[in-house]
């Protein structure tokens, strides 16, 4: 059974580790991603994008799937399905749809409207024993079109949102989506020292995990971190693996063009990247 994020999260916070959000794209993503959990004993977030959502065939189509899974994988770790970088739209079509956690990301509007929607939003989740995560200062990178630079968030607003009693803070810090550029200027822990200071017991939320050096992922979980978000990193292995089968002719032998076999190392490949996320964000057994 789906479960909000909210207690998971709690513990990690409180625990010094980190839960995992890893995107799924279709099946064999989070079959991958549900099997490498159970088999360590971690609990896990599926993150969604809207653009995934879609690719999926809409929300219900998704929900059915994972709800499907977790009972004949007889999966018995927490596992929460989160709406990532949400709308304000796709927000309630989640919660609609039977999603068990969703982000709303209103880091885009002014801080009064993200504050005034991000409150309604609140209300809803409570009412229906939903995890929220809320956005501040915009994550860099380019995230469904929006490509944004990689800013800081302002403390003082991130305690206006935390204030408002959402689940977790995406807060931005210098972390960007996607491949990190040879310029990168890392991450600003001290912008993160003094979010921590101000939001107290909240779980923070750090976006863009793939490529951050891992001294920089395990300081950011000393700092308060809870949730860690992995998307790139899993299509790179899955595309690596995929290309390898391929490229050494093995879609030509036999009947190596059957879906089930020319996608098996690639899922093999993101059970890899997981249990090594897992392992470095310290959630293995935790569940």
């Amino acid at each position: 059974m789906l479960v909000s994020a909210k207690e998971m999260l709690e513990k990690a916070k409180a625990g010094h580790y980190a839960v995992g959000q890893f995107n799924i794209n279709n099946l064999e993503w989070t079959k991958a991603i549900l099997q490498t959990a159970q088999e360590l004993n971690s609990p896990v977030i599926l993150g969604v994008s809207e653009g995934a959502g879609k690719y999926m065939a809409g929300y219900k189509t998704v929900v059915g799937m994972v709800n499907g899974m977790l009972e004949e994988l007889n999966i018995t770790v927490p596992v929460a399905l989160h709406l990532d970088h949400g709308s304000y739209e796709g927000c309630y079509k989640c919660i609609e749809a039977g999603f068990s956690s969703i982000m709303f990301d209103g880091s885009h509007y002014p801080i009064e409207e993200n504050v005034e929607k991000t409150k309604e939003l609140v209300k809803v989740c409570a009412e229906k024993g939903l995890s929220l995560e809320a956005e501040v200062g915009s994550i860099g990178g380019e995230e469904d079109g929006v490509v944004g630079m990689g800013e800081c968030a302002d403390p003082n607003e991130c305690k206006m949102i935390a204030d408002l009693g959402v689940t977790m803070l995406a807060a931005g810090i210098g972390n960007i989506h996607g491949k990190y550029p040879e310029n990168w200027q890392g991450l600003s822990f001290e912008t993160l020292d003094a979010i921590q200071a101000l939001t107290g017991e909240m779980p923070l939320v750090l976006h863009g995990g793939t490529g951050i050096p891992e001294d920089m992922i395990k300081k950011a979980i000393s700092l308060g971190v809870a949730k860690i978000n992995v998307n790139t990193e899993c299509q790179l292995a899955f595309a690596a693996a995929t290309r390898e089968y391929v490229e050494a002719g093995k879609d030509l032998q036999g009947k190596g063009y059957d879906p089930r076999k020319l996608l098996a190392p690639g899922a093999e490949a993101i059970k890899a990247t997981v249990k090594e996320k897992m392992e470095l964000f310290g959630s293995i057994g935790k569940a």
